[in-house]
């Protein structure tokens, strides 16, 4: 499900969705949907959106939230749930015509990563990491069918998504300085909600530049805007 919520930043917003719906913060997604800085005639806000399992939402009601564990560096699995995710990761990549090694790269509470070594890593990255974003989405689906809905599952491999995080700060900054030399706003690329929320942030303490996500779908695009001096 999902849920919109509005604070003067977006720590703020946060909080509320924490307290109304009475979950971990790392058992949802936060999608930034609009910043607003301070002006003369209008306080600054941010909007967001949050995305939730309804079994999330259900269990919070029952149970007090768990205890974070602590990062593993084991790369073997432990336990069916672990084994069968890797067995179904390293199938749909065989039957894609390609071979990968796939290893435990990290273990949280409610969330695991898994590590791909394989020699056709760059086409199972994709263009703009479409490929590894879908491979990701199956593996969650998958964890669901075996009764792990509160798992969230991160994939990657060559650290695509770090090195893609990198790059999409320096992309934030450069659009930044182009609409603030035009005076023009800039719309970016389509992103998942967790690009557009580091392009969202990265962007949200300077002053003269404002945010927001444009379109439908998962994939939406973020609007750039050079607001001028408050």
């Amino acid at each position: 499900m999902t849920y919109e919520y509005e604070g003067k930043t977006e720590k703020e917003a946060i909080e509320k969705a924490v307290n109304e719906l009475g979950l971990e913060r790392d058992q949802f997604d936060v999608e930034i949907l609009e910043t607003q800085k301070n002006s003369l005639f209008k306080k600054g806000f941010v909007k967001i959106r949050v995305h939730t399992e309804d079994s999330a939402v259900a269990s919070s009601e029952h149970h007090a939230p768990a205890v974070k564990a602590a990062k593993v560096a084991d790369p073997l699995p432990q336990g069916e749930f672990e084994e069968k995710l890797i067995e179904f990761i390293t199938e749909v990549i065989s039957k894609m015509g390609y071979d990968a090694k796939v290893d435990v790269m990290f273990r949280e509470d409610r969330k695991i990563g898994l590590k791909l070594d394989s020699k056709s890593s760059s086409i199972l990255i994709g263009r703009k990491g479409k490929n590894l974003d879908a491979l990701q989405l199956l593996l969650n689906v998958y964890a669901g069918h075996l009764g792990h809905e509160d798992v969230r599952v991160i994939l990657d491999t060559e650290n695509y998504r770090i090195r893609r995080e990198e790059s999409l700060v320096r992309l934030a900054y450069t659009t930044a300085d182009k609409v603030r030399s035009t005076r023009n706003s800039t719309l970016l690329e389509p992103m998942n909600p967790f690009e557009r929320r580091l392009i969202h942030t990265t962007l949200n303490d300077i002053p003269d530049i404002e945010t927001k996500s444009e379109g439908d779908g998962l994939y939406k695009q973020v609007r750039v805007i050079y607001k001028g001096i408050v």
